[in-house]
């Protein structure tokens, strides 16, 4: 695939630059721009992550790709066109200049939550090894190089010193202020990006801390499409049916949200015009995919993987694991007052979705990271429930489908497998306390929590 083959119009320049080139970048951020962008105004250069590979193939496609929305009715295909660049996340150099180019209006960033490095407490947590190497080569380069850091001499490998290196380098040309864009399951995203980035500035650079204070606006968002892992096959029968030889083509679903607060001071794409919506107060709508879709994907991922399914389709077929799901959705419901939200229209939507068959949604992918995710998915809402008066018994069981599920082998799927070994290698009599203080201190405090999740860990059968 390439811009003649495709029939593609000319490169968009570069006004927006992403960190984290990966599926969901691609079928959300990505997908709007192109379907905005009609006098091709918008040019993305994408950044990977851990590794070079997405930018290698797509590089060699022109940065093209074929954008795959699927439902139980048939697959709908469209080549995305605004990507423009891709580069290795390493690329420092490239970064700084793209960064501090005054035409750049935008930093967007799809990574993990993990990959902020910000504590339970909404602080940069330095005592991470890859925070802490980072902080000392910023701060050794500084000095060699008499006070500015040189990114040629600083291969930093976090998402936040990264930034940290384009935004100086937008400092010292003089670029002018700029949005940064966070796109991750993170509640108040844009404030967590904000504590991550200026946890690195104020460690190392105080005139450069209160630049960001000043010139950079941190955009709040929630996001929403299921962007299943492409697969072998899918490459081979979008070749065959379509005659589309695409090496990096994107699956997802017909349905998208994006919701986004906050200030663009250096202009914006007309993202509304695709559905995004702007709204005064996230929190809410944040709120309430974090618990409804992501909380309800958690369960189903640690009950459903347990249980012997492999897709989100197949766990909500799963009689006990569909209860269990609209269980949690009533707990959560019971927080989710604002207006606007529908509830009930969103979980309808939401059970249409789980179930559409041909997303083949898997739930080893889902399952990673939970002791980032369940801070956010399960803890709110069993802290809300019991201090409500209630016992708090869904969220409580989907914790505890989580510690059945690092106990049957799995610590190693989490960022903090680490810690979490040593946790299931100690005392069996603390072992469920100690994962749950791992989520959240408060909620490990409370005895009666804690012997609740312990007495909802059954011996799971596998049902298929």
């Amino acid at each position: 695939m390439s811009r003649s083959t495709a029939n593609a119009g000319a490169k968009a320049p570069v006004r927006i630059v992403h960190l984290g080139l990966g599926a969901f970048h691609r079928a959300h951020q990505a997908w709007y721009t192109d379907d905005v962008d009609r006098g091709r105004e918008w040019g993305i250069a994408a950044f990977t992550g851990r590794s070079p590979e997405a930018a290698r193939v797509l590089a060699e496609q022109d940065g093209l790709y074929t954008l795959i929305e699927r439902s139980d009715d048939g697959d709908s295909h469209k080549v995305i066109e605004s990507i423009v660049e891709t580069h290795d996340g390493a690329d420092l150099e490239a970064l700084c200049r793209l960064v501090a180019a005054e035409t750049t209006a935008i930093i967007t960033i799809t990574v993990t939550e993990a990959a902020y490095h910000v504590g339970p407490d909404g602080i940069l947590d330095t005592s991470t090894e890859p925070v802490a190497e980072d902080l000392k080569l910023l701060k050794d380069s500084r000095h060699d190089g008499g006070g500015s850091v040189r990114a040629a001499s600083c291969p930093v490998s976090t998402m936040p010193a990264r930034l940290l290196l384009g935004l100086q380098a937008r400092k010292a040309a003089s670029g002018g202020p700029i949005a940064v864009v966070s796109c991750d399951n993170l509640s108040g995203n844009g404030t967590v990006a904000r504590a991550a980035v200026l946890g690195f500035a104020d460690e190392v650079d105080g005139d450069l801390a209160d630049w960001i204070r000043t010139q950079v606006s941190f955009v709040e968002t929630s996001i929403d499409r299921i962007t299943p892992q492409t697969t072998a096959e899918d490459i081979a029968e979008l070749e065959q049916k379509q005659g589309i030889a695409d090496h990096a083509p994107v699956v997802t679903e017909p349905f998208s949200s994006w919701v986004l607060s906050g200030d663009f001071p250096a202009m914006r794409p007309p993202w509304e015009e695709a559905g995004a919506i702007f709204v005064d107060q996230l929190q809410p709508f944040e709120d309430r995919k974090l618990w409804l879709l992501n909380g309800a994907h958690s369960l189903l991922a640690y009950a459903g993987s347990l249980r012997g399914h492999a897709t989100v389709a197949q766990a909500l077929q799963d009689t006990a694991c569909a209860e269990w799901m609209e269980q949690f959705w009533d707990e959560a419901q019971q927080h989710l007052i604002a207006e606007g939200l529908d509830v009930p229209g969103y979980r309808a939507a939401l059970f249409n979705r789980f179930g559409n068959s041909r997303i083949e949604h898997r739930l080893a992918q889902i399952a990673t990271d939970g002791s980032s995710k369940l801070r956010l998915r399960a803890v709110p809402v069993m802290r809300a429930e019991r201090h409500a008066g209630r016992s708090g018994a869904a969220s409580a069981r989907l914790i505890s489908h989580w510690i059945d599920y690092l106990q049957s082998g799995n610590a190693s799927r989490d960022s903090a497998d680490t810690v979490i070994r040593g946790i299931l290698a100690a005392d069996v009599s603390s072992r469920t306390r100690s994962l749950v203080q791992l989520l959240d201190e408060d909620l490990a405090d409370d005895a009666g929590a804690v012997q609740l999740i312990e007495s909802l860990r059954p011996k799971f059968e596998r049902v298929t």
